[in-house]
């Protein structure tokens, strides 16, 4: 049993970046089934976590853009198994938000899935992993990944997780501009083309699961995103003269990617898009070093 005077732990909720997605259809629960390629990279917010009375969850954060109430998915998460577990304590939660808002790299599912591994810890639930997978799905689409991390195939919505044989870690590149953009809209826009345009065509993701190419890879939503916000086609036509592994925006965006073998490229890359936006270079991370929290 954890002792009242137990301070708590502290987390890292990493970014992920899709290094292929392919749209299948739209279901009619209104959502797309998808295929795709998760990937954790070693960028995080900072989670806090301290018990609290019991009944109590208080939810703080250092990003004034977002809504740190119960509309919150990192509230949504400790309230729902409060509501289910009925815990002893409650929960005071602080973010420190580094990963840009509506950028595709998943800071909030992130952020949500972490408070699920960490108050089944702190509240001493001992869930199984299927258990605290289920919960996840019902918070969101992508929450249930970051359970996992590491390479994974994400089917469903995004939520049926596969992990993968890892790839090597790789120098990756991040970009994202001043602004966010909304998934919703990148989807409406995408339904509106498809169905005057989409073809039957052969699936990439499944023939990288055979041969192992992420050259072959692509982001179908990726020319919906450009022709939203040209100027972001014009930073990776500059990321692709510096040869990359792979280039694409990750999910519906706002952030581009760009994986390197040679650091030397990437470093030259960086320098190169900087001026259009916010860019890092930090690397992929492996399920084996993918490790949540700080107890």
């Amino acid at each position: 049993m954890i002792k009242k005077e137990w301070p708590g732990l502290k987390a890292f909720s990493f970014a992920k970046i899709n290094l292929g997605l392919e749209v299948l259809f739209r279901r009619e629960d209104g959502y797309h089934e998808i295929r795709t390629l998760f990937q954790t990279v070693n960028f995080h917010d900072d989670l806090e976590f301290s018990l609290a009375p019991v009944g109590e969850i208080s939810l703080e954060g250092n990003e004034p853009s977002i809504a740190w109430d119960e509309t919150n998915l990192v509230f949504k998460a400790a309230s729902l198994l409060k509501e289910k577990y009925l815990p002893d304590f409650g929960i005071r939660i602080k973010v420190n938000k580094k990963i840009p808002v509506g950028s595709g790299l998943g800071g909030g599912s992130s952020n949500a899935a972490v408070t699920l591994l960490a108050l089944n810890y702190l509240w001493n639930l001992n869930l199984t992993l299927p258990a605290l997978l289920e919960l996840a799905r019902s918070l969101g689409a992508d929450v249930a990944y970051f359970l996992t991390g590491g390479l994974c195939l994400g089917e469903g919505r995004g939520d049926l997780i596969s992990p993968l044989r890892e790839l090597p870690p790789l120098n990756c590149l991040l970009f994202w501009p001043e602004y966010s953009i909304s998934t919703a809209m990148i989807y409406n826009f995408y339904d509106l083309r498809a169905a005057l345009t989409k073809k039957d065509q052969p699936s990439r993701i499944l023939e990288f699961l055979e041969r192992r190419r992420l050259r072959i890879l692509e982001n179908e939503l990726e020319a919906i995103v450009f022709e939203v916000h040209p100027e972001l086609k014009k930073v990776k036509e500059v990321l692709l003269e510096e040869e990359p592994l792979l280039a694409a925006v990750s999910g519906t965006g706002s952030a581009l990617y760009a994986l390197f073998l040679d650091k030397e490229k990437a470093e030259k890359a960086l320098a190169l898009i900087s001026r259009w936006g916010k860019a890092i270079l930090t690397e992929t991370l492996p399920r084996e070093y993918y490790r949540p929290l700080l107890l």
